[in-house]
């Protein structure tokens, strides 16, 4: 199979992505969105808001990083943030789904992407905690414009949250502690997240 045929198969593959819902409901809380829609979300959010960038970062690496970082769960399923069975298994799932979804480009393409991905799950660059941010406060934007529909499905409570996004601040300190204010406090004290 000669490089673009190979390209091609990627492209045709990642379309799946569009099918893979997530527990995060879209603004009008009419239904959920998938991870093709947070992947672009996201990327806009970081067009707008790398100004708040603890550290200067890359911001097409960044957009690419985020574009790409779901791309496993066409094999591997979306794991809840909060179910932590799940969670359990996640790391090896997406191995392998990494594996053969990357593997499907060629050789110096696969090596680029997996490097990305890579880069994204160990949050040790300035590009991937401040993508890691933008991963965690899209969803608790949403959770608060829907005044918390999947917190409240979920029960989920506080602490839940706090631990989930206690790396976030590493990416972004002012973006975390608006998210905290403006997005996770109020739905606290109407009572959308359990304490």
């Amino acid at each position: 199979m000669g490089r673009l045929e190979q390209q091609f198969e990627f492209i045709r593959e990642i379309d799946k992505e569009k099918f893979i819902g997530r527990q995060t409901y879209l603004s009008d809380g009419k239904r959920k969105e998938n991870d093709a829609e947070h992947a672009w979300h996201m990327a806009i959010m970081t067009l707008l808001l790398s100004e708040y960038a603890n550290e200067e970062i890359d911001v097409l690496k960044t957009v690419s990083m985020l574009l790409i970082h779901d791309i496993v769960e066409i094999d591997a399923g979306d794991t809840y943030a909060y179910d932590e069975a799940a969670k359990a298994t996640q790391e090896a799932r997406e191995q392998k789904a990494a594996d053969r979804i990357f593997g499907l480009l060629p050789e110096d393409q696969c090596s680029r992407m997996r490097c990305l991905w890579e880069e994204f799950e160990e949050r040790k660059t300035p590009e991937a905690r401040f993508a890691r941010a933008m991963d965690n406060i899209q969803p608790v934007m949403l959770n608060a414009a829907t005044d918390g529909k999947a917190w409240r499905e979920h029960q989920v409570r506080l602490e839940q949250i706090l631990k989930r996004n206690e790396c976030t601040g590493a990416g972004s300190e002012s973006l975390w502690e608006h998210a905290l204010n403006e997005f996770i406090m109020p739905n606290v004290e109407q009572g959308n997240i359990d304490t």
